[in-house]
């Protein structure tokens, strides 16, 4: 006999999911006698105007149901669930089948227990979170492996004790109006850029860049180019200046030439790109690809005013060469190179480089906010970047984040999911349903991140879909070559951060395959 605590209530008894209890347990017992007055599934959830159906009352598929239910609305933020004991009578099964459901459903991010209260479907995230940054927050609930949040293992991370050892013992300054980048951080970042930048500075974050450098260029109403898919927070911050996003399909070399060339025909103020281990795909540019792109900006009408921002946020753990449209665009390229995947997200440091005239109005505005980024952590990077025990740390990172990736793609090719090669520490695993396939892994201990927050709205409307965008052409699953009734064509996708599989990978694996081929029942 087991013993498992849900929402308040302890479940004993549990057997096998999805089976009614043996009437020789007290939650049989109780299934059994109340058969003949089961409470109405309409009474069990009153905000329902039609009740609930529960074809398949195995636990998966009951999380499948409430998940479609609350994805669609119509169980809001707030109701309490019925209990295990109520909904597992209603629906002739033990309470440990209900108590399975409703863990799938808490790993999911899409309930929450509150103790002796019940349990209930969770908030939304915190309003202070914009609107696709909250579509992507991890429910704080423990997981067994949470794939979902793109951060970098942070067992490959340099240790900073050496670095920290040797940071100045006091916060001083010898002016407000001092340099606000360190020269010895400056010359090693003006040694390792792509291309040659009149100006570096350095900034909290990549965020913190690509939002100062839009600032400058982008007025309300005004359109900016991005990827599809994309970042989300990348049109988070367009909407918060107004604009519009004008999305651009991507292969496995980045953006495509020609919808780039459709995309400048409405006069954009900006073009956003992340050129190695695009976020979520994985793409990273390749220098031909680099050249053609920078081509069809020059020759493209209307666009002296046009400025191109490259957020190179994985740069020093990805394994494929440096490249950037600055190369040929120098006058109207600003290259962003974070340091977070490599070196630790909580650093909160970035560099910024290009065009004197823009990112010297980017340092005059700061100079009247926050000033200049912290010259302790500038002395932190400094050392990171030039210690070689540091240097060798980010090169066995890179190299674990590579067999990680190659050999996770490797395993969900060989089960007929069809993802594309990739660089960096996420991979875009296209499912039949995003809804079904995040349930699913949740009932297994997994958590992804759900793949619609990275999509533009309209986006294949416009035509912006593509091979790594949700194109019908790739099939997902063996039937799909047979033409048998099996051969359902992916319509959605979920990100997976492989870069924290540290073993295990045929398990993982298999899992992903499994959801990405099925539906579960309940209406997905």
């Amino acid at each position: 006999m087991s013993s498992i605590r849900v929402g308040g209530e302890t479940v004993r008894g549990a057997t096998d999911a999805g089976e009614p209890a043996s009437s020789g347990s007290r939650a049989g017992a109780s299934v059994t006698d109340a058969a003949s007055d089961a409470p109405d599934l309409g009474a069990l959830f009153p905000g329902l105007s039609v009740a609930p159906e529960f074809p398949d009352r195995s636990p998966r598929a009951i999380a499948a149901v409430l998940a479609r239910l609350i994805n669609d609305g119509d169980l809001a933020p707030g109701i309490r669930l019925p209990t295990v004991r109520e909904l597992g009578t209603a629906l002739g099964v033990s309470p440990a089948t209900i108590s399975q459901s409703w863990q799938a459903l808490a790993r999911a991010g899409l309930i929450e227990s509150r103790g002796r209260a019940g349990s209930f479907v969770r908030d939304t995230a915190p309003t202070w979170l914009a609107p696709r940054m909250r579509g992507m927050a991890a429910p704080d609930d423990p997981v067994r492996l949470d794939l979902s949040r793109g951060t970098p293992d942070p067992l490959l991370l340099p240790p900073l004790g050496p670095a920290l050892s040797r940071v100045s013992a006091r916060a001083e300054t010898g002016s407000y109006q001092q340099e606000p980048v360190i020269p010895e951080l400056a010359a090693v970042l003006a040694s390792s850029w792509p291309a040659q930048a009149e100006t570096i500075m350095v900034v909290d974050g990549a965020l913190d860049a690509i939002s100062r450098t839009l600032e400058q260029v982008v007025r309300l109403g005004d359109r900016v180019v991005v990827e599809h898919p994309g970042f989300p927070p990348f049109l988070d911050l367009i909407e918060l200046l107004g604009a519009e996003p004008v999305p651009v399909r991507m292969d496995a070399s980045g953006m495509v030439p020609e919808s780039l060339a459709a995309a400048l025909l409405r006069r954009p103020a900006a073009v956003l790109l992340q050129p190695r281990a695009q976020n979520p795909t994985g793409a990273s540019m390749t220098p031909e690809r680099a050249e053609a792109l920078a081509g069809v900006i020059r020759n493209a009408p209307d666009t002296d005013h046009l400025l191109v921002v490259e957020d190179d946020h994985s740069g020093l753990i990805s394994t494929e060469g440096d490249v950037t449209l600055g190369t040929w665009l120098p006058e109207r390229v600003v290259h962003v190179r974070s340091f977070s995947k490599s070196h630790g997200p909580d650093l909160r440091i970035a560099a910024l480089g290009g065009p004197r005239h823009l990112v010297e109005r980017v340092i005059a505005r700061r100079m009247i906010g926050p000033g200049w980024t912290s010259r302790m952590l500038q002395g932190i990077l400094l050392d990171l970047l030039t210690d070689g025990a540091s240097i060798d740390a980010v090169a066995e990172a890179r190299r674990q984040y590579y067999t990680r990736q190659r050999a996770l793609g490797d395993a969900l090719r060989a089960r007929g999911v069809d993802v594309a090669p990739a660089d960096g520490i996420n991979l875009w695993v296209p499912v039949l349903s995003e809804r079904s396939a995040l349930v699913q892994l949740a009932a297994g201990g997994i958590r992804v991140a759900a793949g619609t927050p990275f999509l533009a709205a309209g986006a294949d409307a416009a035509g912006a879909g593509g091979s790594l965008a949700g194109s019908p052409a790739r099939a997902v699953g063996p039937s799909s070559r047979t033409g048998g009734p099996a051969s359902r064509r992916p319509r959605d996708f979920v990100r997976v951060t492989v870069g924290v599989v540290r073993e295990g990978i045929d398990d993982v694996a298999d899992a992903l395959a499994t959801a990405a081929h099925h539906h579960a029942a309940g209406g997905y």
